[in-house]
């Protein structure tokens, strides 16, 4: 399957920062994922990290000198013509002036002055060099034009203080880029999607709990296909998986803490996607203090109560898609749950198999439809499942 980068034009600029190595990155990931990428680099930046790198993981020469560079007769306006985005990664305060005041003097402002398309800025510099007012009332006037900031981060900085002003991580940047793209091309823009991840945690004491296996794995992997494909996502997670880029996370541990976050948020949504492992019981009374061992007489019995089910409680004008993970008459008992659950789809997936399911990178599911249809997907990465996934969500959107 192709991918939300494939075949779309970014420009990565460069501008001189000792996190200039970090662009490598950056542009590498962006060729993994099917982009083509183009780099314009400042003269200073390339004091940093030399244009070499960047020819050998683009397979294209990089932009570096207004004068000389590219046999068309305007580089760089050539180059801001083809651009599907362009972000500028590190972006020096030097770069940001140039942007904001309309200056052109290198290859990263030049081109950027020319380009029409969505243009990010991850800033890197010191923390007082950001905190600056010179700095900080550019960054405003450039907010002001529809530039998009991606950071800067908080923490160890080159000068060896603590504060904001270092590089997002490079895959925090591409999976902005991603959600950018998906925003200005992709068939869920303008939508919120909703979707749960994880096995929800029931309380014994402060120190136990009930749950199951369910690893959050594909709940994430929906959540970033949704982004890629333009929409604003809400994730509410059990999961301590590292958070996507783009995505607006909402932790949460408990049945009861997970049907009340869903309520909030599906009041302006239009996707419900319940990829979450919810618990079916809970401890009755959880204990206030850890449970001795010595306490118990060498047996211990913990009375369960049903928990809600938030997937069949939590209706509204939005698509509906839930989850079956079972181990038995796999296709029978997701049929039962998708007229129980009032949902539109359902997508079932055997858990008991040892290449598929729970905490895996990939998943082997069927999708199932109110109306008896089946799609039988074979084994594939969990992201793969999720764009079949919103592929059928997209249809039923559309209808």
């Amino acid at each position: 399957m192709t991918g939300p980068l494939s075949g779309r034009h970014v420009v990565l600029g460069i501008s001189g920062s000792i996190a200039a190595y970090k662009a490598a990155e950056v542009a590498s990931r962006l060729v993994q994922a099917e982009a083509t990428v183009d780099v314009a680099m400042t003269r200073s930046a390339t004091e940093f990290i030399a244009p070499l790198t960047f020819r050998a993981l683009t397979g294209r020469e990089p932009y570096t000198d207004i004068f000389r560079d590219g046999a068309e007769g305007e580089a760089h306006v050539e180059l801001a013509r083809r651009a599907d985005l362009m972000v500028i990664a590190p972006a020096s305060a030097t770069t940001i002036a140039r942007l904001a005041h309309g200056l052109a003097e290198d290859f990263v402002s030049l081109t950027a002055l020319a380009v029409a398309a969505p243009v990010l800025v991850a800033p890197a510099m010191d923390s007082q060099m950001w905190a600056h007012a010179a700095t900080q009332a550019n960054v405003a006037l450039l907010r002001q034009r529809g530039v998009q900031f991606l950071g800067p981060a908080e923490g160890r900085l080159a000068s060896g203080r603590i504060g904001a002003g270092r590089l997002l991580e490079p895959e925090a940047i591409v999976a902005l880029v991603r959600a950018r793209l998906g925003r200005e091309h992709g068939d869920l823009a303008g939508r919120t999607v909703v979707v749960t991840a994880g096995g929800t945690r029931e309380a014994i004491d402060p120190v136990r709990y009930v749950s199951n296996r369910s690893s959050g794995k594909q709940g994430y992997a929906l959540a970033e296909a949704a982004r890629d494909r333009g929409a604003d996502v809400i994730l509410i997670t059990t999961a301590s998986l590292p958070p996507p880029g783009g995505v607006r996370v909402i932790a949460v541990e408990s049945a009861a803490e997970m049907l009340e976050e869903v309520r909030h948020a599906v009041v302006a949504a239009d996707v419900l996607v319940m990829a979450a492992a919810v618990a079916d019981y809970r401890p009755a009374d959880a204990a206030t203090i850890k449970i001795k061992r010595a306490d118990m007489g060498g047996s211990l019995t913990i009375p369960l109560v049903e928990n809600p089910d938030i997937s069949k409680e939590v209706t509204g004008n939005f698509v509906k898609v839930v989850f079956a993970a079972e181990t038995n008459d796999l296709i029978d008992n997701a049929m039962r749950k998708i007229v129980a659950k009032g949902a539109q789809l359902i997508v079932a997936n055997d858990v008991s198999a040892t290449d598929a399911g729970f905490a895996v990178d990939d998943n082997r599911v069927s999708i199932l439809d109110a109306e008896g249809g089946q799609d039988d997907l074979p084994l594939m990465s969990k992201y793969d499942v999720s764009a079949r996934i919103l592929d059928r969500v997209v249809s039923l959107l559309r209808r």
